[in-house]
């Protein structure tokens, strides 16, 4: 039952990322055979909650603004722990996910972090209605 929660609520996550970012639409359409969907599912040490979430916010913002193949990184906390930390991650295809890797901000998220994490799974996803994910979250957009 606990992995049909968590498929569950991957699923839905998934959904929600129409509201990460607007693309071009043709630009979203031509991508969604080669998307990278991946969920990271990270533990925090309590010590260093609001220092991680300051810093997390400050790379997932500049991820999506600078990176063009950067369709998503939407972080999140659980309500009754905030040291369970997740992160619904699109990208438009894995060469953007690698070329992001590689960018000055992630790097200094990754170094300034490295002792704030106490454990880190990667879950990589797939859409199951990628063609509908540009429609879902219409309601949101300004």
């Amino acid at each position: 039952m606990k992995d049909f929660k968590i498929v569950w609520i991957g699923f839905v996550i998934v959904l929600m990322a129409a509201s990460c970012q607007d693309n071009k639409e043709d630009e979203k359409n031509s991508n969604h055979g080669r998307m990278m969907i991946r969920i990271a599912e990270i533990e925090i040490a309590p010590q260093f909650i609001d220092d991680y979430l300051a810093i997390l916010k400050e790379e997932s913002e500049a991820s999506v603004r600078l990176e063009p193949g950067v369709i998503c990184i939407y972080p999140m906390y659980q309500k009754e722990n905030k040291s369970q930390i997740r992160l619904l991650e699109i990208y438009a295809t894995k060469e953007a996910y690698e070329s992001h890797l590689q960018t000055p901000h992630f790097k200094k998220y990754k170094t300034s972090t490295l002792e704030m994490v106490k454990s880190l799974k990667l879950i990589d996803m797939e859409a199951i209605d990628p063609e509908t994910m540009s429609e879902i979250f219409v309601k949101l957009r300004p």
